[in-house]
């Protein structure tokens, strides 16, 4: 059969030398598009829960909530370890499947086994399974934080313009207010100073805040300077109600965690003696706070063939100054001379939530993103794509606030090792070049041998893209399979330099003979070839059959060293079709009219 390969090669050798230029042409174009990454896929099927316990200590947590999840789902099918973390008011439950498992699968026996559990946790306690993310999810880390002027005043937008207003604290004087077009908000030599025709300024209750009257171009408008704690309370407003969705619309990405900011809260401060006094219980504030905030329905009003629907709108919202003076006039009771209202049993303000941990950008109070990819999903692409949702979001909001989303970038750790590999691997192919060089001392062997290096490299791609298709999973570039490739830099060539070799021996041999007893060149090289293929072929399986081990790793090691020796043995494979097919075919062409084959021994 080899023989066959052989001869068939030789015979159509000009069909051989146009499919390998195509192949080396459309595998080389599949490379650049193939996925890369750091390790191959080691995403195990996993479901996540995690169960908020609010006012329950650690003991508590355990035993009330852990516990009777844990026995839930122990016995699963496809279960293979439960695992747990709890804390305070918290836990998280690790559930891992066998890798067989399908991830639909595992979440509908997960939310199954949260079924049994009505009754059994306790009140108001309800287990979320978290989505689907990679164990190698966290790909950005970004933060948010406000950027002071160009004069180093704090910043605020004038009105709803892009404009913006610098104020400048001097000690004991009024502050300055400077007026600024925004050009580039990362570098302030774009900026344009502007001369208002007027500026006001009227003193907040806080120290150094306040709001500027500006009149521009016979327009007015005006500047809110607030504390830094309204600030970050608008800060994270922002990144709740306009970054994280902006994120979460990125196709690939399961999870945008935040910290830092402040989550703004509306706070009744209740007044004890106030309670007292007018015989309203914390239980009748609840309830009445409940019952304010909610918008119903009246029915419908016909006005002849019309149908109206009538809307009882009792919703807080959204301007704060407007939900604290409506939730001060809510009522809470009532006496036989008139209702009492919340404002005078307790005080109504705004605040932040309290908060477990903090965060910070370059030394400066902010938010911190991290984004949290699906699995399978290719890493570099999405890190590109969340990179210009950020940068589209900047472009909306105000010049004072800075998004700064290469705090980390799992992309630049993941190209730093591929450029490592890939370098030990072009400093392989450099010196298998030259050790051919120096042993065959001849350009025309030499090159025909090199040959079986990128075909080989490209038929292994193919090869890659073929299993991805059949298997429905992605085969990706990263460490391993460079690895694999890189340990059969050296092997690549031998098939083809044993072959090269042998037919230009007996092509030198052939032309000592007299001319009535030399055969055609294409003779000898079918001959040369089929000579040493039982050599080449036993070599070849030895070396395939040293790496057969590999494949009988199991769990993370055989995710891991798996495509290092598949990588390996596809490369290896495909040295040895070049040998069998484009080999010969360069060999004819290229050796019968060289002047070395005629030298005399």
């Amino acid at each position: 059969m080899l023989d066959s390969i052989i001869k068939f090669s030789l015979r159509y050798r000009m069909l051989v030398v146009v499919i390998s230029l195509v192949v080396l042409v459309y595998g080389s174009y599949l490379a650049t598009q193939m996925s890369i990454d750091v390790f191959p896929d080691l995403d195990r099927p996993r479901v996540v829960i995690i169960t908020e316990a609010p006012g329950l200590a650690t003991e508590e947590v355990e035993t009330l909530v852990t516990q009777p999840i844990e026995i839930a789902l122990m016995g699963a099918n496809g279960v293979q370890a439960v695992r747990s973390q709890s804390t305070s008011g918290l836990n998280i439950i690790f559930i891992e499947f066998d890798w067989s498992t399908e991830i639909r699968a595992a979440r509908q026996t997960v939310q199954e086994r949260l079924t049994t559990l009505e009754g059994i946790l306790p009140a108001g306690i309800r287990p979320q399974m978290t989505p689907p993310s990679s164990i190698m999810g966290q790909i950005i880390i970004a933060g948010i934080y406000r950027q002071d002027g160009p004069d180093r005043g704090k910043l605020a937008q004038v009105g709803t313009t892009n404009l913006m207003a610098e104020m400048i604290v001097a000690d004991g004087v009024t502050p300055r207010v400077d007026v600024w077009r925004p050009g580039n908000r990362h570098d302030f030599t774009t900026w344009e100073k502007l001369e208002p025709q007027s500026v006001g300024w009227s003193p907040g209750e806080e120290l150094n805040t306040g709001t500027a009257t500006i009149e521009i171009d016979g327009r007015t408008y005006e500047a809110n300077f607030y504390s830094d704690a309204k600030q970050q309370l608008e800060l994270r407003t922002i990144a709740d109600w306009i970054i994280r969705p902006r994120l979460l619309k990125t196709t690939g990405v399961a999870e945008v965690f935040m910290q830092g900011g402040d989550r703004k809260q509306y706070q009744i401060l209740i007044d004890p003696t106030a309670l007292l006094e007018y015989d309203i219980t914390v239980q009748d504030v609840e309830k009445a706070l409940r019952e304010s905030n909610i918008n119903t329905s009246g029915g419908f009003a016909v006005t002849g063939e019309t149908e109206r629907p009538i809307r009882i709108l009792g919703r807080l919202g959204p301007q704060s100054r407007v939900v604290i003076e409506d939730l001060k006039k809510v009522s809470v009771g009532s006496n036989p001379k008139r209702s009492v209202l919340l404002e005078q049993v307790a005080r109504v303000t705004e605040g932040p939530q309290f908060k477990r941990g903090d965060g910070s950008v370059n030394g400066r109070p902010g938010i911190v993103f991290t984004t949290v990819k699906q699995p399978h999903v290719d890493t570099r692409l999405l890190t590109d794509d969340v990179a210009a949702a950020f940068a589209e979001v900047e472009a909306s909001l105000p010049a004072d606030i800075i998004v700064n989303s290469e705090l980390f970038r799992l992309k630049n750790f993941i190209d730093r090792g591929i450029f490592n590999v890939a370098e030990a691997l072009v400093i392989g192919a450099v010196l298998v070049i030259i050790v051919l060089f120096l042993f065959l001392l001849n350009f025309r062997t030499t090159f025909i041998t090199l040959t079986a290096i990128p075909l080989s490299l490209v038929l292994t791609t193919l090869v890659f893209r073929l299993v991805g298709i059949l298997s429905g999973s992605e085969l990706s570039i990263n460490v391993m399979t460079l690895g694999g490739i890189a340990v059969a830099m050296g092997e690549l060539v031998d098939d083809a330099i044993v072959d090269v070799e042998n037919i230009f021996r007996r092509l030198k041999q052939n032309n000592t003979l007299p001319i009535d007893e030399q055969k055609p060149p294409i003779v000898i090289v079918f001959e040369a070839s089929k000579e040493i293929r039982s050599s080449i072929v036993f070599g070849t399986a030895v070396v395939i059959l040293s790496f057969l081990p590999l494949f009988a790793l199991s769990g993370v090691e055989g995710r891991l060293f798996t495509p290092l020796g598949f990588a390996y043995i596809v490369s290896i494979l495909a040295s040895f079709v070049v040998s069998m097919t484009v080999t010969p075919v360069l060999s004819f062409y290229l050796l019968p009219k060289s002047g070395a084959t005629h030298d005399q021994e």
